[in-house]
């Protein structure tokens, strides 16, 4: 009798250790499709900014538009436009699974102001610098803006005195190596003009999301990821349309007006359809963020996000380069083996990579 207690035990045993195991590997997956949903994010805006009214804006015909508000009133605009359109389909979607009460009783909480913060941090600023940065350096730009989980665990070290181990070190400074990659393209003749200030705003991007993600823990440890989404998207949308867009304007010193600007932005047929596609995959690939982080953990999930820094500059050649032949979209050799790098470097942060390969004698799987 006992012997069969003791076999239908370890049969319960493995049965739950291979669900386990099996529930951290959806999440991986998730979280690797979490990065590349971000690649599309950032390929269909810039073709956005790249048609239609936004031709006559970035131009020769530059519609009265002063350096300043072609570079910084611009990029706010497009990522006001993405973010917006993200927020309504945020809100779409949990009005059709029945959970728009939740999004409105969340917000009185706590929890929430703390995700609203992170969500100014990470949308109207990190948004914005890495929309400038694209429109200055192009895709170039999207391995430097994922050096965030090295300045997230940097950041995480000095303000909630989080382990910074020898590993992560080693992690952070493959990155770093990485940017110094990416940077030496500067240096050749085929450079584009105003690389090194998209480079520039590609770390203020990195340093706001990087900001953003060590707020966010506190705030999704307590709000379902899906609501934690949507309460982000909106803050953003909001806060950039109404605060950051109407700010640069007034600092712009153009004659146009910046409420034309926005109504065109949104009502332009030639790139309307590339903004709420880019909309639509800003929400995924931050649904996708959580979900994966929820199920293989926040480390691992983490590092298979990172992995956009090779996505980004491969959707956008292929979206914008091949597919739309579009000028400016080659990258360098040197830029494709520091995206790459770069993802190694994140891994190593984020985990032991012998973890990958290791079972413990339990029988159970390592996680991270």
């Amino acid at each position: 009798m006992s012997g069969a207690v003791a076999t239908g035990n370890m049969m319960a045993f493995q049965a739950k250790t291979k669900l386990d195991f099996d529930f951290r590997r959806r999440g991986i997956i998730i979280a690797l499709m979490s990065g590349m949903f971000y690649g599309w994010y950032t390929a269909f805006m810039t073709l956005g900014m790249s048609t239609g009214t936004w031709v006559d804006w970035y131009g020769v015909n530059t519609a009265g538009l002063s350096a300043f508000a072609i570079t910084y009133l611009l990029g706010a605009l497009g990522a006001a436009t993405t973010d917006t359109f993200s927020a309504l389909w945020a809100l779409s979607i949990a009005t059709a699974r029945g959970r728009i009460g939740d999004f409105f009783r969340c917000m009185k909480t706590r929890p929430s102001m703390v995700m609203a913060v992170a969500a100014i941090i990470g949308g109207p600023l990190a948004s914005t610098a890495y929309v400038i940065g694209l429109q200055k350096a192009g895709s170039i730009i999207v391995p430097i803006s994922a050096l965030c989980p090295a300045i997230g665990a940097i950041l995480g070290r000095f303000l909630f005195k989080q382990e910074l181990n020898a590993r992560m070190m080693l992690g952070i400074l493959i990155c770093f190596i990485a940017s110094c990659m990416i940077a030496s393209t500067s240096l050749g003749g085929e450079a584009p003009e105003g690389l090194m200030v998209g480079l520039f705003f590609g770390f203020i991007a990195a340093l706001g999301w990087g900001i953003e993600g060590c707020v966010c823990g506190y705030g999704t440890s307590m709000i379902d990821s899906e609501i934690g989404i949507t309460i982000r998207q909106v803050t953003s949308g909001l806060t950039n349309l109404i605060i950051l867009v109407p700010l640069f304007g007034m600092m712009s010193n153009h004659d146009v007006s910046t409420f034309s600007m926005v109504q065109q932005s949104f009502s332009n047929g030639d790139s309307t359809l590339w903004f709420m596609i880019a909309g639509l995959c800003a929400y995924v690939t931050f649904m996708f963020w959580y979900k994966g982080n929820s199920m293989c953990g926040a480390a691992l999930g983490m590092s298979c996000n990172g992995t956009f820094s090779f996505w980004g500059p491969f959707c956008c050649w292929l979206l914008l380069g091949v597919i739309f032949g579009l000028d400016g979209w080659t990258i360098p050799p040197v830029a494709w083996a520091a995206a790459v790098l770069m993802v190694v470097g994140i891994f190593v942060i984020a985990m032991n990579p012998m973890d990958l390969l290791k079972k413990k004698e339990d029988g159970h799987y390592e996680t991270a």
